[in-house]
């Protein structure tokens, strides 16, 4: 499947080598084309698509040279991550075939061990990286950073109506879905109403500009990440086609990707409706140096096993079972436990760990019910 990709081309290359030495560009693997096998190397790889068909005007193939030559020109911090640049995936004859072969590369990227690390054309790519996880064996945490929700079902374009085809379609293992950063304006009263039905979870934009905090233990519960550029307001993008006020400012943005890159769980990542201009291309790919940065710093605290390591609270609820927190030690985030799979023999009942804040603790304490944790408990009675 890898000699589908479409190694970068000469003069690409010839402008990384006039960079100086101390650049990311000197410090990445460049794939040459073939066949490849060497994933031990690697930690994490960027894959370029350039399939635009999912957005209205989508025709034209997006050039993602811009964004690369950003992003190899910023200098690294002091990392010890080996990172391959694996091209661009060819354009299927239809839409369906580009999502297929995205599918089977991030799928064995992603067995191997390796991030992918997806630069896109349309935000409906991240149907192609979901269903990656259907060899993985897992139910799948998605979250989208994006001012719209993208259930438009009547008439929508794929890059708007991706999620409903996530939610409606088999085989489905879609545990649980994460917006951040939606605008209701953008949005139709019955989507956001379907969300809330679903026991998903979705987050305006003030909510996480005012307490951007808010959004790390949602994104450390994540195994996909996908970001639409769109999200970000125009005077901070330059995105001035599609012109949006409001939305995330760049270190916002930012400091998302860079928790997205601390989440241990996170084990895809993309980036996409980038509309070919400069100034969105240099924002980009400061988005993506806060990933990489996020992934040096895990602190291997997923999957969640020991906890004789962490420090155990019981919060008594009343008309509850007591709620189980737990705090590491070593970074001080926090963790409740959620009934899962409930059975008449309580010594059967399995729990899950879901990553909170140190809010929803004291919101225990106050005996209110934690958000995060009432959703998922719901969602296992469904």
């Amino acid at each position: 499947m890898f000699e589908l990709l479409e190694p970068l081309n000469k003069e690409f290359l010839n402008y990384i080598d006039g960079l100086s030495s101390q650049t990311m560009g000197k410090k990445v693997t460049f794939f040459s084309g073939g066949e490849f096998e060497d994933f031990s190397k690697y930690q994490l790889a960027v894959i370029g698509v350039t399939d635009n068909r999912g957005l209205n005007n989508g025709n034209e193939k997006i050039d993602l040279l811009k964004i690369r030559k950003a992003f190899y020109s910023l200098f690294p911090g002091n990392w010890g991550l080996q990172i391959i640049d694996l091209g661009n995936i060819l354009n299927g004859d239809r839409l369906e075939d580009t999502y297929y072969l995205l599918k089977n590369i991030v799928s064995e990227l992603i067995r191997n061990d390796v991030i992918p690390i997806v630069l896109g054309g349309s935000q409906d790519m991240t149907y192609g990286i979901y269903r990656a996880y259907d060899r993985l064996d897992q139910m799948v945490n998605l979250v989208v950073v994006d001012q719209k929700l993208d259930l438009v079902k009547e008439g929508g374009v794929p890059a708007e109506s991706f999620l409903s085809r996530i939610i409606m379609e088999e085989p489905n293992n879609l545990f649980n879905f994460s917006n951040m950063g939606y605008q209701t304006y953008f949005n139709s009263q019955e989507e956001i109403d379907l969300i809330d039905s679903l026991y998903f979870e979705a987050y305006r934009v003030g909510e996480i500009a005012n307490n951007i905090k808010l959004a790390e233990p949602v994104l450390r519960d994540a195994d996909v990440v996908s970001m639409d550029v769109n999200v970000i307001k125009s005077g901070d993008s330059g995105n001035l086609e599609f012109f949006n006020p409001n939305g995330f400012n760049g270190r916002e943005i930012c400091a998302l990707s860079r928790y997205a890159g601390l989440s241990d769980r996170v084990s895809s990542f993309g980036i996409f409706n980038y509309n070919n201009s400069q100034t969105e291309a240099l924002l980009i790919a400061q988005i993506l140096w806060y990933f990489v940065e996020g992934v040096n710093f895990r602190s291997g605290e997923y999957p969640f096993v020991d906890k004789e390591s962490y420090f155990k609270y019981i919060v008594p609820i009343e008309g509850y079972e007591d709620l189980i927190f737990y705090k590491s030690d070593l970074t001080e985030r926090w963790w409740i436990e959620v009934p899962f799979g409930l059975n008449v023999n309580e010594k059967l009942i399995k729990k899950i760990m879901l990553p909170c804040a140190y809010e929803d603790y004291e919101m225990a304490i106050s005996q209110q019910l934690p958000d995060r944790w009432w959703r998922t408990f719901k969602k296992n009675l469904m």
